[in-house]
């Protein structure tokens, strides 16, 4: 756990949320999973809001900065075969492991961004290394709107990883193939 109080309780809040769900998520309840003292995470977030919007902050930074590690190690791809796999590996990180949790937290935090609608710009998808290779691999391949049909492909691929949160199993490789097939096809579809 970081050494940042502040940070650590916000950490812990994410697990809170991933375990015991939106009406889990309790300055009690983080108070208990943290193992600090009762009221420790009520004197950082003095309401459930506040500890709401800094779990979503530090979700955010958590995904961003996974992105961008991400992008930047991958390289950029230059196959539609080496896309397809790092999309693929992309979506097992988010099925499994600590990854698990993080998706559902955040799966969690956009429904509530509905009600409250400043956690939406926190939500709100930034350009990162990884989002960036998959822009200019489309447009490097002719896709037409390289932008919009990156936002569209990680869009589906999201949407897959919803599915399979919720039903159990993991993204095949073969439909992470055609939805780039379809990013990349003039028509935007196969």
């Amino acid at each position: 756990m970081t050494t940042d109080r502040r940070t650590a309780l916000a950490d812990t809040a994410i697990d809170v949320l991933a375990r015991d769900g939106m009406r889990g998520l309790t300055h009690r309840a983080v108070d208990r999973a943290a193992a600090f003292p009762p009221g420790t995470t009520s004197a950082y977030f003095r309401t459930r809001q506040a500890l709401l919007t800094a779990l979503v902050r530090r979700l955010a930074d958590r995904d961003q900065a996974e992105l961008q590690e991400a992008g930047r190690a991958a390289g950029r791809p230059r196959t539609v075969a080496e896309l397809t796999a790092g999309l693929t590996a992309f979506t097992a990180r988010r099925l499994t492991g600590e990854g698990r949790l993080r998706t559902l937290a955040r799966y969690a935090c956009a429904v509530e961004s509905v009600r409250h609608p400043e956690l939406r710009e926190i939500l709100t998808p930034r350009d990162n290394a990884a989002r960036s290779a998959v822009r200019d691999f489309l447009a490097a391949h002719g896709a037409r709107e390289p932008e919009e049909r990156t936002n569209t492909l990680l869009a589906c691929v999201d949407g897959l990883v919803f599915d399979r949160l919720v039903s159990g199993g993991a993204v095949a490789e073969t439909e992470i193939e055609a939805l780039v097939a379809a990013a990349l096809s003039p028509a935007g579809t196969p």
